[in-house]
């Protein structure tokens, strides 16, 4: 076996990778190994052979920016192990740093070093961009995402480090045609897009991962109490703090309390525990942690948590529960040990369900059939959310009051 071991598709995407490339693989793909691989090739080691191939001293100084998910976890510092990289060892001299985007600002006149970007940051045009471009012409780099971007405005800062373009303004007059009709910007439609194409063909790497998992995803349905939900659009009144509802995002959240909170939805969901004894829970609301707590497990079932308020390692029992909130944990860690994730509620943001679904979905799973349940209602909140999930866009909760 190889000291360095890479599959077929992540040795092709190293060979194909340079500096300014988007490495994109779905979530459980191995693009951090994939993108370490790269740099300890660009430093003069070999992958696939029997023995650890040392570097060529002096190496680059890496940097690795990343969800501070993913700092606080080390789980760069793992991946880093097999190339001897890393806290973990010292055999070279150079700097390897693993910070989160919060602090990239502070790495921006570093030169001659090599960036991974993780969990691609640089859409629009803020502190993050800017300090990214700045990096981007004094080092070598690679961005590592999923999803590497909806519309082509994402793609600008990226176009414009790898100089094909000298600015936004240049990107805007050669392919943006603005709507006339609205008093702010807003993109009308894209014109010369083949051009476009040809540069987004140039820097995306994608990994043709064929999974060896089945995603089984399954729907189901429970009650509410539909009395207190019309009460709430008629009357625009908080039950919980017994006050007036102020905005959107606050008659969004009651509605959603009413049906998340029904005995049917926790009923299901221990109807769920008892064919599934190890499984993963995700949830949105502080209240249906003290729900999801409280619930008659059962007889040894042992509850772990991983939120704000609690970072606690997924149990080893032969029972267990393990509560996550999706802010927390969507991204940035991985179990191999179980086969179901429950949603207990749906999240606003279809990137953010994908991440959660990705935490069991590894390339090393010994589990070949995935089981995902997504608990909901036929209530017009739960229905909409669903739209906007299907249709892989955001839930818009202005947009859902104004209807109402």
């Amino acid at each position: 076996m190889p000291f360095i071991e890479l599959y077929d598709y992540q040795k092709e995407a190293v060979k194909k990778l340079r500096t300014g490339s988007i490495l994109c693989g779905g979530v459980g793909s191995g693009k951090s190994r994939t993108a370490l691989a790269y740099y300890y090739v660009r430093q003069g080691g070999v992958v696939g052979c029997d023995d650890y191939v040392p570097l060529r001293e002096p190496i680059k100084d890496l940097y690795i920016i990343t969800t501070a998910r993913k700092r606080d976890t080390k789980e760069w510092e793992e991946e880093m192990r097999p190339f001897f990289l890393g806290e973990y060892c010292d055999i070279y001299h150079n700097k390897v740093v693993v910070d989160s985007w919060n602090n990239v600002p502070k790495y921006k006149d570093v030169k001659d070093a090599f960036f991974i970007f993780d969990e691609q940051r640089v859409v629009g045009k803020g502190a993050w961009v800017k300090s990214f471009l700045k990096i981007a012409k004094s080092n070598e780099w690679i961005l590592l995402s999923a999803t590497p971007g909806d519309t082509w405005m994402d793609y600008v800062p990226v176009f414009i480090a790898n100089g094909f373009f000298k600015n936004r303004t240049q990107f805007y007059e050669d392919h943006v045609v603005w709507d006339p009709r609205v008093k702010f910007s807003r993109v009308s439609r894209y014109v010369n897009t083949g051009r476009l194409l040809r540069y987004r063909n140039q820097i995306l790497v994608n990994m043709d991962f064929m999974r060896q998992t089945v995603s089984h995803h399954e729907d189901i349905y429970t009650t509410y109490d539909t009395t207190k939900y019309k009460s709430i659009i008629r009357n625009r009144w908080n039950p919980w703090t017994n006050e007036p509802i102020k905005t959107a995002s606050e008659f969004c959240q009651t509605l959603r309390r009413v049906v998340n909170t029904d005995d049917s939805r926790q009923v299901a969901l221990l109807s769920l525990i008892g064919e599934h004894p190890r499984a993963i829970i995700f949830y949105n609301f502080d209240y249906e942690l003290e729900l999801l707590r409280n619930l008659g497990y059962p007889p040894g079932t042992e509850i772990g948590e991983w939120s704000g308020h609690r970072h606690e390692p997924i149990p080893s029992t032969p029972s267990w529960v393990y509560l996550v909130q999706y802010t927390a944990g969507a991204e940035g860690w991985n179990c191999t040990s179980t086969d179901t994730i429950i949603f207990y509620s749906q999240n606003y943001s279809y990137k953010v369900m994908v991440q959660s679904a990705g935490r069991i979905d590894r390339v090393n799973t010994p589990f070949k059939d995935l089981y995902f349940y997504h608990l909901k209602t036929r209530s017009g909140i739960d229905l909409a959310i669903s739209q906007a999930l299907a249709n892989k866009k955001k839930f818009n909760e202005q947009a859902f009051a104004e209807r109402r």
